[in-house]
């Protein structure tokens, strides 16, 4: 009995030097996570070294505040010598494109950067490589779709199937316009066209910025099509066919920009972020939803399918 007494107390003693072991192990660790990230700068990259930062534009552009905040701090970041743009998407919103947009022409004014086409960078994703200095595309990358959609579903003939109608008290005649709950109007059609064209006048007037281009040989090129790269190559809408190596030659060569700096990515989102957007981008580029506000539809700058 006395033998049994003391292996339990033996059992006992060491399963307390073992979770004191386990707890000093989990404090070692938490010091050296502190170490490694709160250590580091703005974007988690080591002070005081030389790097060249990649920023990643995926999926569905959105008016991002968090990503437009991070190309700021790496506009101020004196250790990121320049700016790789790697875009893989199909488009976004008409305020996300712009937003993203004036972030890059900010962030290209105090330093190089250059724009990575990857599968797709159509409409707002094309819209956002232009404030770059370059612009690489696979040959196979799609892209271009220069132009403004804007898209508002009409159940009205089902409603009436089913017998049920909606009573709309507007403010004014174009306020409940496009609806889906009746027929869009002449005048309505007018109406939401003006502020379309007007929208388009805006993309040719940044294509035509970003390329150096007459915006009368951009209108064009302007009306929604899609190019492969090297068609968009031969269009003057892209520098050059490559990938980042091609960047990183051109950097090198151009603006003095050493090949051997490491290439430090951006962190925007944290992970869950990043896998929904990716779920989210693969689907936009399959299927073009439709996109219906409380005061109407939203407006994208979306490629088709």
């Amino acid at each position: 009995m006395a033998f049994e007494t003391d292996l339990l107390i033996d059992r006992r003693r060491l399963k307390r030097r073992l979770a004191l072991w386990r707890g000093a192990a989990v404090l070692l660790l938490a010091a050296a996570a502190a170490v490694l990230f709160w250590g580091r700068g703005e974007e988690g990259l080591l002070p005081g070294r030389g790097h060249v930062a990649r920023v990643e534009v995926e999926g569905f552009i959105s008016d991002d505040r968090r990503m437009i905040e991070a190309l700021d701090r790496v506009r101020r970041d004196a250790a990121a010598r320049a700016v790789i743009l790697a875009i893989d998407s199909p488009g976004g919103s008409v305020a996300g494109g712009e937003a993203l947009h004036a972030a890059i022409a900010r962030l290209q004014a105090r330093k190089p950067v250059v724009a990575v086409m990857r599968g797709t960078a159509a409409s707002a994703g094309y819209m956002v490589a232009l404030p770059a200095e370059r612009i690489f595309a696979r040959e196979a990358t799609v892209t271009g779709s220069i132009g403004v959609l804007l898209q508002s579903p009409d159940v009205s003939d089902l409603m009436a199937q089913l017998g049920v109608r909606v009573h709309v008290i507007a403010s004014g005649p174009f306020k409940d316009q496009p609806s889906p709950f009746r027929p869009l109007t002449d005048e309505g059609r007018e109406e939401l066209n003006r502020v379309v064209v007007d929208l388009h006048e805006q993309f040719v007037a940044k294509v035509a910025a970003g390329r150096r281009m007459d915006p009368a040989a951009v209108r064009p090129l302007a009306d929604g099509r899609i190019f492969t790269g090297r068609q968009a190559l031969a269009a003057g809408l892209v520098d050059a066919i490559g990938g980042e190596a091609e960047a990183r030659a051109w950097l090198a060569a151009e603006r003095q920009v050493p090949e051997t700096l490491p290439v430090r990515d951006v962190r925007v989102r944290t992970t869950t972020d990043r896998l929904l957007g990716a779920a989210l981008g693969s689907l936009a580029k399959t299927v073009i939803s439709e996109w219906l506000g409380v005061d109407g539809p939203r407006l994208l700058w979306q490629a088709p399918r």
